[in-house]
Parts: C-alpha cells; sequence; structure tokens
C-alpha cells in the first residue's frame, strides 16, 4: 500500500552486513545488488505478509541495506570504515507502512498535503502482478499522448515501440496533471520469467500549475532529483535548505534504451482519490537543441554542487565567527551601557538641590551648605505670611507691598 520515506530512522538494533542481509557479494555490480533487493524486497513486503510482524522487520533490514549498496558515495564508506563511517541520523529509508489505518492515512496526507515530503513505496500486489506478466498493456506510439485516471495504489502500464533511428536518437517519458494529483512514472525491464521487473522510478513533483515527472533515455547521463532527501535536516537549519537543494540529484539508472519495446506505467499515489493524468511519448531527435540544453544544465549543475560543498565550510566557519563576534559585541555593549550608568548616578550625586530636599525632609532648622543658605531662608522668611495665616500678618505684609510700591512711583516722580 502507502510507504514514508523517514529521515533519521535508525537501522535494527543488531546490524548486519548490508551484504549478507541481500546475499550478494562485495564485487556485486549495482544491477546484481537491485535484483537481489527487489527479490528480497517483494518476498518480505507487509502486503504479503500482514500475519507476520517479523516479515515487516526483514523489510526494512533490506530496505536499510539497499539505501548503503545503492548508493556509490555510501556504498565505499562503508567497505572503508563499516557503519562507523555512515551518519546514520543523516540516511534516508524508504519504510514501508502497508495497510494504514484511517488516522495513520490523514496523518500522512495532511503533511503531504503541507508540502513535507513524502515517499510512498508501491502497492506489492502491482509488483507482483507486474512480474507475472498478467497486466493490461496499453500501446503508447511514439509523438502521441495518452490521458488517464488511475485508482489509488494501482498502476496503468503503456508499451512504447522505438525503432533503431529512434533509439539512437533518444527516447522523453513525461507524465503530468494539471489536477496536481500525485504519482509516480514507472519503467520496467523485461523479465526472464515473461515478467516486468521494476528498473526505475519517479515521483511526481509540483512545477508550476501543474504535478509532473520525466525520465530521459538521452545517451548521457540524465539525473533526477529526489526532494526528500535530507527534507528534514533541511527544515530544522535554513541554511541547510540551501546547501543540501542539489544534494537530491540521485543519477537514472538507465541512461539509452535499445530498439523494441519499453514497458511504463502510471501509479496512483493520491491517498485518498484518483490521480488524472497524461502521459506522453517523444523522440529526442525532434528536440535536439533542447536536449544540448539538458546535457549542458546537467553539467552545470554537478559542478555547482561540488562548489556548495567546498563554500559550505567556508561559510559555516565564517558564520561561526559571525555569531561569536555578534556576541561580543552585545556583551560590549551591555558593559559600556552599565559603566556609563555608574558614571551618570556619581555624577548626579554632586548637587544641592538634593542634600536641601534631604535635610528638609528631616525636619531639621539647620542648613549643611552655610552662610547664603540660612539668608535665603531668612528672606523666604520675612517676605512670606506668617505660616499661622493670622490677619496681622497679612496685613503687614500687604502694607510693606503697598509702601514698596509707592516708593517707586514716588522715584519716578
Amino acid at each position: 500500500m502507502s510507504g514514508i520515506k523517514m529521515e533519521g530512522t535508525s537501522a535494527p538494533t543488531v546490524r548486519r552486513d548490508p551484504y549478507e542481509v541481500l546475499s550478494v557479494s562485495r564485487d556485486s555490480s549495482d544491477q546484481e545488488i537491485k535484483t537481489a533487493y527487489r527479490k528480497l524486497a517483494l518476498k518480505y513486503h507487509p502486503d504479503k505478509n500482514a500475519s507476520n510482524p517479523e516479515a515487516s522487520e526483514l523489510f526494512k533490514e533490506v530496505a536499510y541495506s539497499y539505501n548503503i549498496l545503492s548508493d556509490p558515495e555510501k556504498r565505499r564508506q562503508y567497505d572503508m570504515a563499516g557503519f562507523e563511517a555512515i551518519e546514520a541520523e543523516g540516511m534516508d529509508m524508504e519504510i514501508d507502512l502497508s495497510n494504514l489505518g484511517t488516522v495513520n492515512t490523514m496523518f500522512a496526507a495532511l503533511f503531504s498535503k503541507l508540502g513535507v515530503p513524502i515517499k510512498t513505496t508501491i502497492s506489492a500486489n502491482v509488483l507482483e502482478e507486474a512480474l507475472n506478466g498478467t497486466v493490461t498493456v496499453r500501446p503508447l506510439p511514439i509523438g502521441t499522448s495518452v490521458s488517464g485516471k488511475v485508482e489509488k495504489q494501482n498502476a496503468h502500464f503503456f508499451g512504447v515501440t522505438i525503432s533503431d533511428e529512434q533509439a539512437e536518437a533518444g527516447i522523453v517519458v513525461r507524465v503530468t496533471s494539471a489536477a496536481q494529483s500525485k504519482f509516480k512514472l514507472l519503467y520496467f525491464e523485461h523479465d526472464a520469467n515473461g515478467g516486468y521487473g521494476l528498473a526505475l522510478q519517479e515521483d511526481s513533483e509540483k512545477a508550476g500549475k501543474v504535478t509532473s515527472a520525466g525520465m530521459y533515455f538521452l545517451h548521457f547521463q540524465v539525473y533526477r532529483m529526489d526532494s526528500t532527501v535530507n527534507a528534514l535536516a533541511m527544515a530544522k537549519d535554513p541554511e541547510a535548505a540551501f546547501f543540501k537543494r542539489l544534494e537530491g540529484l540521485q543519477p537514472c539508472e538507465v541512461s539509452e534504451l535499445k530498439a523494441g519495446t519499453h514497458i511504463f506505467a502510471v501509479y496512483g499515489d493520491n491517498f485518498f482519490k484518483p490521480a488524472s493524468y497524461t502521459i506522453e511519448a517523444l523522440c529526442a531527435k525532434t528536440y535536439e537543441d533542447t536536449t544540448h540544453k539538458l546535457q549542458d544544465i546537467e553539467a552545470q549543475i554537478l559542478r555547482k554542487r561540488n562548489e556548495l560543498r567546498q563554500f559550505e565550510t567556508e561559510y559555516r566557519k565564517a558564520l561561526a565567527r559571525f555569531q561569536e563576534v555578534t556576541n561580543r559585541y552585545s556583551q560590549e555593549k551591555q558593559s559600556v551601557d552599565e559603566l556609563l550608568k555608574q558614571r551618570d548616578s556619581i555624577h548626579s550625586s554632586f548637587t544641592v538641590t538634593r542634600t536641601v530636599a534631604t535635610i528638609s525632609g528631616s525636619g531639621s532648622g539647620h542648613f549643611s551648605n552655610g552662610s547664603s543658605s540660612k539668608l535665603s531662608g531668612e528672606d523666604f522668611k520675612a517676605d512670606s505670611p506668617s505660616e499661622d495665616g493670622s490677619s496681622d500678618s497679612k496685613e503687614k505684609y500687604s502694607k510693606r507691598k503697598w509702601f514698596n510700591l509707592n516708593l517707586k512711583g514716588s522715584d519716578k516722580k
């Protein structure tokens, strides 16, 4: 049914050698490893082992082992130093959550709608029917398109027949959904038993107002973008969202097709409803200029990815230094503010006003600042009515004021 690609999922407590888990030798080719994984994943798929919890654990172990050996860099690290060389917290694993209950399905659908990358596995029933060759294959001629609607966790199969000339020029198969449905584009190789084994898969990505997925068999290495790689780490660290963005580039295992009929499928990946789609098969000969541009841009992106890996180290060092300096700035600013505050406090202690106010408040009749204060106090008392507010005092005060005014007036005369 469904599965979610989760980051940071720990491996089994007792970790077995990935080569032992997949029953392959250390010099096995990528194709041999893929074939071994495909058989074991189908054998232990929870869809087929609902009553066997041990099978679910084995499925996870197989997925974990394939996650290491299918990645050239992780495989190299493991071969050199074992599990210690692999950062378990940074590994992405595709864990199957088959037979999801309603609550889990709604949970997964919610995160998908919010834009959190969720990568689902393909139903074991679909894989088994393809392997047995019991699926219905509809023709998809080069240069044409077919529209349809596929039920969730089901697939529509198409046969694309190409000539020698078309195979030499290169083939492109694309699927789009104007309804922005979630789907997978699958490519199957012919199996020795007469069925079809899954070789490639592309998950739909939002591109403008549509969702789309494409496979490009153009005789040069084409890369697919897996947006779920380091998704959780990117969510935790805003800077990582930029530096890890190109790490999702994964090389496609198949870069060219031979003449003959090739099997593709559109898999419904919506949680609750069918997926609407349009699939088309094209010959690259009609798009020579576009093909050359793609080859050039792929090379530029790879160079840029290597540059970013080096630049990230420089950036992290500069950022750490910047944080150190800004912390020092905050501390120094606080220190200066405190010193100036103390300085202002000391300056403000040199004042008469505060001394007078303090002494007056204590009720003392003596001043500590000399005769000038005494004189000003006496003057104030002489010029002011008595505190008891008696009529005699008021009358004397009025006469004195009247006398002074008259005196001034006579002077003018």
